[in-house]
């Protein structure tokens, strides 16, 4: 059946069915053959195509191909705003070149409504290509655009939104002195052992199935540090990282099942000089996040390398002064 129209009323090309939830995990692992480049696989192909996923659906129409059959769910491509309020303007900013993403980026800035608590403060709002303009009114939630790809971030993380808050006096259009943000929501942490089995794949990445998410939808959930607390950041391939819902009086030294990490001022980790290992190989790092639904799972990051879905993977971390 249709969602929102009658079958009936809606043509025959576009057709909006709902996927069941017991078939999701069907599709997330390849069926065939994995190819990176669109353009590439147009050229193999003279039937119809049928694209799993936001990313390969929006890469298809990128290449000038539009699906036989789309199956999406708009989470990678969805750019809702976070506060109600009014578009202050938009602009078209310049992003470092990469041959992922296009030398340019774009800049929202909402001023958020009276009656936020928000309110005096500008919100700024960066890898959204908008379909707002000033003096618009949103609604949180509502749509701003479509997510795009820049040149601010590595080509491993995932489309998202960058918000930022500025006050009165602070320049809006400056990269850096965004206010400090306490999530003012609990994250549960989760015991990870190091290992797991991959579940999916990219260029530059591969998820594992471990830690499992008890409760999917209920709450946010991160990988849990030795000591008490949530991880959070690129481990080592970021400046730094951060622990959340830690005590003030642990230990500074966070540690993963006994190999040392860094040292923690309040919140914010100072990594040591670590190598990250996954079956005793080096990668470039691991990716420490939050998360509220059931793909969470510990993200190796690892353009060097290459693991099959299926694959057993053990991740240390050592010292990278280590014999």
């Amino acid at each position: 059946m249709t969602r929102d129209e009658p079958a009936d009323e809606t043509p025959a090309d576009e057709q909006l069915l709902v996927l069941p939830d017991d078939l999701r995990n069907e599709l997330k692992e390849p069926l065939g053959p994995v190819e990176t480049d669109a353009e590439r696989l147009l050229e193999a192909v003279n039937g119809p195509i049928i694209a799993v996923g936001d990313v390969v659906t929006y890469h298809l129409l990128q290449a000038g191909r539009q699906p036989d059959v789309a199956l999406v769910d708009g989470r990678t491509i969805a750019a809702p705003s976070p506060v109600a309020g009014t578009v202050r303007e938009t602009r078209t900013v310049r992003a470092p070149p990469k041959p992922y993403a296009p030398e340019h980026d774009h800049l929202i800035l909402l001023e958020p409504a009276d009656s936020s608590p928000l309110a005096g403060l500008t919100v700024r709002i960066l890898h959204v290509e908008p379909s707002v303009a000033a003096d618009d009114v949103v609604e949180r939630g509502e749509s701003l655009g479509r997510l795009v790809r820049a040149g601010f971030f590595a080509p491993w993380v995932d489309n998202h939104l960058h918000v930022g808050f500025r006050g009165p006096e602070q320049n809006p259009y400056r990269a850096s002195g965004s206010l400090p943000i306490d999530l003012g929501v609990s994250v549960r942490s989760l015991a990870w052992d190091g290992t797991g089995r991959v579940v999916s794949s990219g260029d530059t990445y591969a998820v594992l199935d471990a830690p499992v998410h008890p409760d999917p939808g209920t709450g946010f959930v991160g990988v849990r540090a030795d000591g008490g607390g949530v991880l959070d950041g690129g481990l080592p391939h970021y400046d730094g990282g951060g622990v959340l819902e830690r005590g003030d009086d642990t230990d500074p030294v966070v540690s993963l099942n006994g190999d040392r990490l860094g040292v923690a001022d309040g919140r914010t980790i100072t990594w040591d000089d670590v190598t990250v290992m996954a079956n005793d190989e080096p990668i470039t790092g691991l990716s420490l996040f939050c998360a509220q639904d059931g793909d969470f799972g510990a993200k190796l990051i690892c353009p060097e390398r290459s693991f099959a879905v299926g694959e057993r993977v053990r991740v240390r971390v050592r010292s990278s002064d280590r014999d």
